[in-house]
């Protein structure tokens, strides 16, 4: 059997599928105490008191924890403007709370019920402070400021005076020049909206004092070595003193790259001296972790009638909430993923993340991508109309090839397949070529063999129905970006006598149920030249080795890959040498990347990029609004593929949630207050929601820079989704929809608007 290449079972398949993997919420310790966290619960107020002897007297009540008992009380993982705790005692930033979220109070007691209580007797006394809910209240002359105090800022000097936190220009050629080449302008608005990230596994954890003296705290994330950082820092302890462990993680997808409750809890079980656990509600959840950026982007392209794009001027804004979290290099993605993945001469982009008093925005699937590429995609979807070019054409006519220079000046990282995923895809759909250019069939052909309607969950009367096909392609970088330091650590040990008869590897790049253990397992084994189920993986703590890097940027795969890869290849070259058993240690770099000029973007701002192309096809039902995806083809070029069969749940896993994005779910705050506080209120896709034929394409062309030709995978299928359905249902209905989600209702107001459908 070969080891890379074959849909190998998942490593912890039968744990999960048996019951027998331990979450973090299934972990229980002999006198442990409940931790209970008294969220702000207004979104913007100056605290005048917190008042905690109530509380204190309640029944099993061991200690209640203020902003006075955070040793460094701050945190954040591009830069601490976060409070552990907010009140008084500590800081000036932490006197006031920006986020109905924001922690003002631990309650820890005897049992959960008994901190549950006692965390409502908790009294906080406010003094309200204005609330900014929206970028044009951010952007507003004389708007209140939200942090008026300097934090360490990554990014030079931070204007104290406004609530810009972050603001880049790419410039490239002379725009205005460009313009006056084009033929034809398209210019469009495009606003995209908060997304939940609807993990099966809410926030859980629990925290001890081991023998040894140091804090160990087990917890669902996504970078265990950065989690230890932040928690040393927040308790003034040496990183070497605290020890951070996964457990099973019940998905991601981004939303546990920031911190929740690592910190909490170790300040609990290190002031307490008792083992601490808490498990936050569904509701806690969904209301106290941060969510996918809002953007809002003007977007102005040129182009010639031969289809040569040629201009492309953007300003784009982005909702950071009310911290940082990773918004800025989510602007950084978004800054150059907004032109696509093509080669425009002139361009001038604008790109900032505002603060607002809304649930902070973060790390999501795509980091800034999905959105950026709407608009991007969206305007060549445009462009072609008003040329009156098959967008497949106009596409192939304008897309990065090797050789290409990127607007930022710096040359496109080799292995550039774009053009070979727009082809796979189109050619999937029925486009051809016709000696001259590209073209699709008319009519469309039908999505079942025998055209059978697909079923979808909300009943419709399918009396006036239309249908319509939509092209999108995109890019992804793998790796982090901008001059952020990149390394990945690993060792390889192996035992036996006359052959290799066990494998050990070791590496925690975070499992968050994309199966990268399993792929950690197949790499070493294929270098190795052995079966894989001889080799173990050991991943679980920060104590195993160096740190891996966050599960995070599409990275895991190249960069953990790279690192085993390598460690593999020493211990063989060990065992080779007669060492038994042999024994290699590997920290991998990949070639350094370079932060942007603020002014110009002047960079080279990433180590390499994985391509995707899609095609929607759908049918808009003209009564009630309701679009229903018929079929979804994703080509993906993964550079080589470790394990298809996950690889393809990849594919589908993002499709789903990127149709959800795209036609249902929406985070909705008023007054920087959550209202879609459930799942009820909240809506995801369920199974006759995401497509009725879906069609994962694994492309392999390898990466020059990658391990065995490996790319990342995890991002690329959401990010072209919704331009694609954008497509399709101009297709069918001739309406063009900029912004997001696209509703039944958004869909049927906006085609009561069209007098040829009315």
């Amino acid at each position: 059997m070969r080891a890379v290449g074959s849909s190998l079972p998942r490593i912890d398949a039968v744990q999960k599928a048996t019951g027998t993997a331990l979450y973090s919420g299934d972990i229980d310790l002999p006198g442990q105490a409940w931790l209970k966290i008294v969220f702000a619960g207004v979104p913007h107020a100056r605290i005048t008191a917190v008042e905690t002897v109530a509380a204190r007297a309640m029944p099993g009540v061991i200690a209640v924890f203020t902003a006075a008992d955070v040793p460094v009380n701050e945190y954040g993982l591009i830069m601490p403007d976060q409070p552990v705790l907010c009140g008084l005692g500590s800081t000036r930033q932490a006197e006031v709370v920006r986020w109905e979220a924001d922690h003002v109070a631990l309650v820890v007691a005897e049992t959960e019920a008994q901190a549950e209580a006692a965390a409502k007797a908790v009294t906080i006394r406010y003094d309200e402070l204005p609330v900014v809910t929206s970028i044009g209240e951010a952007l507003a002359p004389d708007t209140p400021i939200l942090h008026p105090y300097p934090f360490r800022y990554p990014y030079g000097e931070r204007n104290l005076h406004s609530n810009v936190l972050l603001e880049y220009h790419l410039v490239n050629g002379d725009v205005d020049a460009g313009f006056a080449q084009a033929d034809v302008v398209v210019e469009s608005t495009y606003q995209t909206q908060s997304q939940e990230h609807a993990y099966l596994q809410p926030e859980a954890g629990v925290a001890w004092l081991r023998p040894d003296g140091r804090i160990e705290v087990v917890c669902a994330g996504q970078w265990m070595h950065e989690e230890r950082e932040q928690i040393a820092h927040a308790l003034g302890l040496p990183d070497e003193q605290i020890v951070v462990r996964h457990g099973a993680v019940g998905g991601a997808f981004g939303g546990r790259e920031d911190i929740s409750v690592q910190i909490v809890l170790a300040l609990a079980a290190w002031k307490t001296g008792r083992p601490v656990k808490t498990v936050w509600s569904r509701e806690e959840s969904i209301v106290g972790h941060h969510k996918r950026h809002p953007f809002t982007i003007v977007a102005k392209w040129g182009a010639t009638r031969e289809g040569k794009i040629v201009a492309a001027k953007v300003d784009m804004t982005s909702d950071c909430g009310a911290y940082a979290y990773t918004s800025t290099k989510v602007l950084g993605n978004a800054l150059l993923a907004v032109l696509g993945p093509y080669t425009i001469p002139h361009v001038d982009v604008t790109a900032r993340t505002v603060y607002t008093n809304n649930t902070p925005s973060g790390a999501f699937r795509g980091f800034g991508g999905p959105q950026a590429h709407f608009a991007a995609e969206s305007q060549v979807n445009k462009l072609a109309q008003v040329l009156g070019m098959d967008p497949v054409e106009l596409r192939m006519r304008n897309l990065w090839r090797d050789g290409a220079v990127l607007p930022t000046r710096s040359p496109l990282p080799a292995g550039c397949t774009a053009v070979e995923v727009v082809e796979s895809a189109a050619r999937r759909a029925g486009w051809y070529e016709n000696g001259v250019h590209w073209m699709r069939p008319t009519p469309l052909p039908s999505t079942s063999p025998n055209g059978a309607q697909a079923l979808t969950s909300l009943d419709a009367t399918r009396s006036r129905t239309a249908r319509g096909v939509g092209m999108a392609c995109c890019f992804k970088n793998v790796g982090f970006s901008l001059g952020f330091p990149e390394s990945c650590a690993a060792w390889v040990e192996l035992h036996g006598k006359h052959k290799i008869e066990r494998a050990v590897v070791g590496c925690v790049g975070a499992e968050v149920g994309q199966g990268s253990h399993t792929l950690f397992q197949q790499i070493a084994a294929e270098v190795l030249g052995i079966d894989p189920t001889c080799v173990e993986v050991q991943g679980d703590s920060s104590d195993v080795t160096g740190s891996s890097g966050s599960a995070s940027a599409s990275r895991m795969s190249f960069m953990a890959g790279s690192a085993i890869q390598g460690a593999a290849a020493r211990a063989l070259q060990e065992w080779q040498n007669e060492e038994r058993p042999a024994r290699a240690d590997f920290v991998f770099h990949p070639r350094p990347t370079t932060a942007y000029n603020r002014q110009t973007g002047e960079s080279d701002p990433n180590i390499t990029y994985g391509y995707c192309a899609q095609v929607a096809e759908v049918a808009v039902d003209l009564e009630t609004g309701h679009v229903t995806v018929l079929r979804l083809i994703s080509v993906n070029d993964v550079g080589r593929a470790v394990n298809p069969q996950q690889i393809e749940g990849q594919i589908e896993g993002a499709l789903a949630q990127s149709v959800g994005w795209t036609l249902l779910e929406h985070y909705i705050q008023r007054e920087g207050r959550a209202v879609t506080q459930h799942l009820s209120t909240y809506l995801i896709p369920g199974v006759l929601d995401v497509a009725g034929v879906v069609e994962p394409v694994i492309l392999e062309y390898p990466d020059p820079q990658g391990p065995l030709g490996i790319r990342g995978v995890a991002e690329m299928p959401f990010i072209p989704t919704a331009p694609a359905i954008a497509a399709a249902i101009h297709d069918a209905t001739g309406l063009w929809l900029d912004e997001l989600p696209f509703t039944p209702e958004r869909v049927w107001k906006a085609l009561a608007t069209l007098p040829a459908l009315a």
